[in-house]
């Protein structure tokens, strides 16, 4: 069954993009992919005036928190950057069945904040690289990561950077490489480089997305809060009208909202 037709079933009778108030506030914990630091606390936010429920947002890659939910860690809802690990945690039963949808789709950016390559050309830096750092987070745990490897292959330059990569746990990690200058290059995703107390752009490079597969961000309610109307709420606030402008204002695209699966 849709998700959104699930949620009819399972909550009370509400107007369109409404959250119905439960009785009683829950407390719910929600792990959200890195890259969407910068948007969950404005989201959080939202939820928590709409709904009158408590949230709770525990950070880490993709690939990290998929393994502490296969590990029994007590999260409510997974948003990840990808859509392979909700879609894994769906078919081992770990993730509720037809609650996965996609709720945004990222954008890759090559950045730097060093003061050398002002109004440089970003791309041409990665074939002259020589000895300097280049910063991307891990392809085995972040998806952000994968993009990043997969850029670099289709352009023909991976085995020629990869010495020169200093890897970041999660895309989180990656941006503190650049932003501090241990690496003088870093692919993060596009939305961080809006970040307000970043050091100041000196180079950027939004990378072609025909050069990686898209980063289809996927959501999906965990078998922990199979019962939680605080869960479903959340759900179907960051389906709503409401989330979906939140995560457009920080420079995500939209998905259209048949693209669920």
């Amino acid at each position: 069954m849709p998700f959104t037709i699930r949620m009819i079933a399972l909550s009370a009778v509400c107007l369109p993009g409404m959250i119905n108030i439960s009785a009683s506030a829950e407390l719910i914990t929600v792990a959200v992919a890195s890259n969407f630091s910068p948007v969950a606390p404005e989201i959080a936010a939202g939820f928590e005036k709409e709904s009158g429920q408590s949230m709770r947002v525990v950070y880490a890659s993709t690939g990290k928190l998929y393994t502490q939910i296969i590990n029994g860690a007590p999260f409510d809802v997974l948003l990840a950057a990808d859509a392979e690990h909700p879609r894994l945690l769906e078919r081992s039963g770990r993730g509720v069945t037809d609650s996965r949808f996609t709720y945004a789709i990222g954008s890759l950016v090559l950045w730097s904040r060093d003061p050398g390559l002002t109004g440089t050309d970003c791309r041409g830096m990665l074939e002259t690289l020589g000895q300097k750092r280049l910063a991307i987070a891990n392809p085995d745990t972040a998806p952000y990561g994968a993009a990043a490897k997969e850029t670099l292959m289709s352009l023909d330059l991976w085995d020629r950077v990869e010495p020169q990569l200093v890897i970041g746990e999660s895309i989180a990690q990656t941006l503190q490489f650049v932003a501090s200058g241990n690496a003088i290059l870093g692919f993060i995703a596009a939305t961080q480089s809006q970040i307000e107390h970043l050091p100041p752009t000196t180079c950027i490079w939004p990378v072609p997305p025909e050069l990686h597969r898209p980063i289809e961000q996927q959501a999906i309610l965990l078998q922990n809060a199979a019962g939680s109307a605080a869960a479903l709420d959340f759900m179907t606030f960051l389906h709503s009208t409401a989330g979906r402008a939140i995560i457009k204002r920080h420079g995500y695209t939209l998905p259209t909202r048949s693209h669920d699966n």
